[in-house]
């Protein structure tokens, strides 16, 4: 059996069943049922169409299940409509997929799940322990988005910018449990960028190949964090940078500029410089003023102080950080570092503790943790 094709036809099957008029979960039961009849049959009788097999058995385990629900008797008039075996059209359902997954009405942490389960083909228990949550938990979150979807009716063209930011959820969540989704979320992107032709997905497949190359220069042997100045730049995938880039200038060539695409920017000059003293700056808080004009995004105009600190000193970083509300995460931990490059280490030393303490995750604490200790050590005895 070929797994990679199983897990690229699937959600193309399950969407041409929902378009059909089938309940999300029912349909995709039927799907299930399908495959495992696939896994009997197929070593021994291969078939032509794969796709149209599977579409047909699912649809008839589908009906078989529709049939036996007495409740359901009034929808008699879908089973006389019960189309014919024969080839199914060679147009991708999965972007209709898509959209139905990263619908409005679910909140993102569903979204998210939904798009794992029906679009990536994962299942419940892989995305529990992606989650780092008990399989009955995620259970839970998926039945409830499925039953969300099958009230929807998606009679107009989606909404690919949240698509986009569920597929930056996925890509956001890390590499924890059996699953890497940051690996998965490229996949599918990689996927919608070939039946949409949009600068902006361009953009975040871009991003995320640009931020995935640096993946393995991030932590220590030791687990700890390594700061981007730091990183071994020897270990950076450059093979994944030259497609990030070269994906982005196309994508910049158009000229319709969008988020995704200054974030994939700003990666790209920091993965373009050999040393990172010899990072272009001055380039980032201009493409960082892109961002804040696109999004007006608090976090845009943080990243955007500390590439001011680096261009123009840090005194400059601290004058733009002050205009900043103070209880924006990660304030804190600006903050001790501009004060660190202005050459105070106590007052560093002491905000790099208030920051380890507010830290988001225990890596990141014990990272402030350590840049405070060092700091601490290296003051002179009674200063």
């Amino acid at each position: 059996m070929d797994e990679g094709l199983l897990r690229g036809i699937t959600p193309s099957v399950l969407a041409v069943l929902v378009r059909r008029g089938a309940d999300f979960a029912a349909a995709e039961d039927a799907v299930q049922d399908a495959l495992v009849e696939a896994v009997r049959v197929w070593p021994g009788e291969p078939p032509r169409d794969p796709k149209g097999w599977l579409v047909t058995v699912a649809w008839r385990r589908y009906l078989d299940a529709w049939r036996a629900d007495a409740a359901r008797r009034r929808r008699e008039d879908l089973v006389e409509e019960e189309p014919q075996p024969g080839p199914v059209p060679a147009a991708d359902e999965t972007l209709w997929l898509y959209f139905l997954c990263a619908h409005p009405s679910l909140t993102p942490s569903s979204a998210v799940a939904l798009t794992l389960r029906a679009v990536g083909g994962l299942t419940t228990r892989q995305i529990a322990r992606a989650y780092l949550v008990p399989e009955a938990t995620m259970a839970q979150r998926i039945s409830r988005a499925k039953r969300t979807v099958s009230r929807v009716r998606l009679d107009r063209p989606g909404d690919v910018a949240t698509v986009l930011r569920t597929l930056y959820l996925v890509f956001n969540e890390g590499y924890s449990g059996d699953v890497d989704l940051a690996a998965e979320a490229i996949r599918l992107t990689r996927r919608l960028a070939a039946v949409i032709d949009g600068p902006e997905v361009s953009g975040l497949l871009a991003l995320m190949l640009l931020h995935h190359a640096r993946r393995a220069s991030r932590t220590a042997p030791d687990g700890s964090l390594v700061p981007l100045a730091e990183q071994d730049r020897g270990r950076w995938d450059h093979a994944a940078i030259a497609e990030g880039i070269g994906i982005l200038r196309a994508a910049l060539a158009r000229d319709r500029l969008g988020e995704f695409q200054a974030q994939a920017a700003v990666a790209a000059l920091h993965a373009d410089a050999r040393r990172a003293e010899e990072t272009d700056w001055v380039q980032i808080v201009g493409w960082y003023d892109e961002l804040v004009r696109l999004t007006d995004s608090p976090v845009a105009r943080l990243n955007r102080a500390v590439a001011v600190g680096e261009a123009d000193g840090p005194r400059a970083g601290l004058a733009e950080l002050a205009a900043l509300d103070p209880s924006l995460p990660r304030h804190t931990a600006v903050a001790a570092y501009l004060h660190e490059r202005d050459g105070d280490p106590v007052t560093a030393a002491r905000l790099y503790v208030e920051a380890a303490a507010r830290a988001p995750s225990a890596a990141e604490r014990d990272h402030l943790t350590r840049r405070a200790a060092r700091l601490n050590t290296a003051r002179p005895s009674g200063s």
